[in-house]
């Protein structure tokens, strides 16, 4: 997640300072400071007040100590002091508020520790060893290459299709097999299974985003998402549906600029009452992917719902996908009658696996994950690596946007490992 407090280079910069509210916790820190070769002057009355307004005039040190026992609301203190402190410093606070969620949500914003008080000189002596540590050691996000960010948006054209399964799997995929990092937005507000599919509690984060647009920030974010893994996280809700919720989208958009900024990939679940409502969600969308399945209801909503796309999102690739087809081709109308009613040909077709499904249910997990080995799990990783390579066209610079689409499609194919016999695994 992106933290305030970013390591950066140490040059030009004051080795410490620090900030206390009474003279015990300066007692404390003279001697360990002297023993470092620091400057007594460089430890401050004030707190965390007097530390912000220090440092909104003057350049912030390499590491930073900052006394926030006098702090009311100390996260909101902890973003102010974000603020005006520059990126590379390490920022140690101590507090009077024994909380493990304080501490994990301080954590969460850039602090490198946090020391309940009253602290030991050899806690203040093992903080400023890590963080001297962290200060000299090696910069690695300086090397780490980064990649545009894909957002993908699956729209079911009928409710019970099997989008939101498939939004859930091609998320999991994307951390799993692509190793990015991902956020699954289900924008069903009262009836989303974004959570349900991964067995989590979606708690209330996205409720409270659309009550209170204006607390959305990169802190807000990594308290509201729940963790499906480490590379996968969920923004879900199961708000009362006695309850309307005052929305003009706002909030949904919000929402996809802070994550834009902290994951690498985006997958919005979008129920079709959604985009009717909010069709500026799409305007930053690389790729949608549409879920249909081979029935007369499932076609009509098909062309209704490409007809809107052309005219909301002409910039976005379009993906169709007949889902939930059965293994003998018996359907309600043929592929070929589909695709010409729709005016367009289907991009793939997922096999009805029904037990594979039940099972997935079950277990409460990612049907990309237990339909591994079978026929729907080679589809779905189909499915996943053609929003991958769609997406990256889509963000590829000009000089290297003369590669086709299908080429790279073919270097995908490439990379993805061969089933045997002996190891029916992805």
């Amino acid at each position: 997640m992106n933290a305030p407090f970013q390591i950066r280079s140490a040059a030009l910069k004051e080795p410490f300072a620090a900030y206390v509210c009474d003279d015990a916790a300066a007692d404390v820190l003279h001697p360990v400071v002297t023993e470092l070769g620091w400057s007594n002057e460089a430890v401050h009355k004030g707190g965390m007040r007097a530390a912000v307004h220090a440092l909104s005039v003057s350049a912030s040190p390499n590491i930073l100590f900052v006394d926030m026992s006098e702090s009311a609301d100390p996260l909101n203190d902890i973003n102010a002091l974000a603020e005006v402190c520059e990126p590379g410093t390490v920022v140690i606070a101590a507090g009077t508020v024994n909380d493990v969620r304080l501490y994990r949500d301080l954590v969460a914003s850039g602090i490198q520790d946090y020391l309940l008080k009253p602290f030991s000189a050899d806690q203040i002596r093992d903080a400023f060893s890590h963080a001297l540590m962290v200060v000299s050691g090696p910069r690695h996000s300086e090397t780490v290459v980064e990649r545009a960010h894909l957002m993908c948006a699956v729209i079911g054209v009928r409710g019970g299709i099997g989008a939101s399964t498939l939004a859930s799997s091609c998320a999991w995929l994307f951390g799993e097999r692509h190793g990015r990092t991902t956020a699954l937005l289900d924008l069903d507000i009262h009836f989303g299974t974004g959570a349900l599919a991964l067995d989590l509690e979606p708690g209330r984060g996205l409720t409270d985003a659309i009550e209170n647009p204006g607390r959305i920030d990169g802190l807000f974010l990594e308290r509201a998402m729940v963790k499906a893994n480490p590379r996968l996280a969920v923004l879900s809700a199961e708000a009362p549906i006695t309850a309307p919720l005052a929305n003009d989208g706002s909030a949904f958009f919000q929402l996809q600029e802070e994550i834009r900024g902290a994951f690498e990939c985006t997958v919005i679940d979008l129920p079709r009452h959604v985009l009717i409502q909010y069709p500026h969600l799409l305007q930053d969308v690389h790729t949608i992917l549409v879920v249909a399945d081979l029935t007369l209801a499932s076609t009509r909503d098909t062309i209704r719902i490409l007809s809107c796309l052309r005219s909301t999102a002409p910039h976005a690739r379009v993906i169709v996908i007949a889902n939930r087809v059965p293994a003998g081709g018996q359907s309600e109308i043929s592929r070929a009658d589909f695709e010409t009613s729709i005016e367009r040909k289907v991009d793939l077709c997922l096999t009805f696996d029904p037990k594979t499904a039940m099972q997935a249910a079950k277990l409460g997990k990612p049907l990309a994950d237990v339909a591994k080995g079978a026929k729907l799990g080679q589809q779905l990783l189909e499915v996943a690596g053609l929003l991958i390579a769609s997406a990256e066209a889509a963000t590829l610079p000009a000089a290297s946007a003369n590669r086709s689409l299908l080429s790279r499609l073919l270097d995908l194919k490439a990379m993805l490992p061969r089933k045997t016999a002996k190891d029916a695994k992805f």
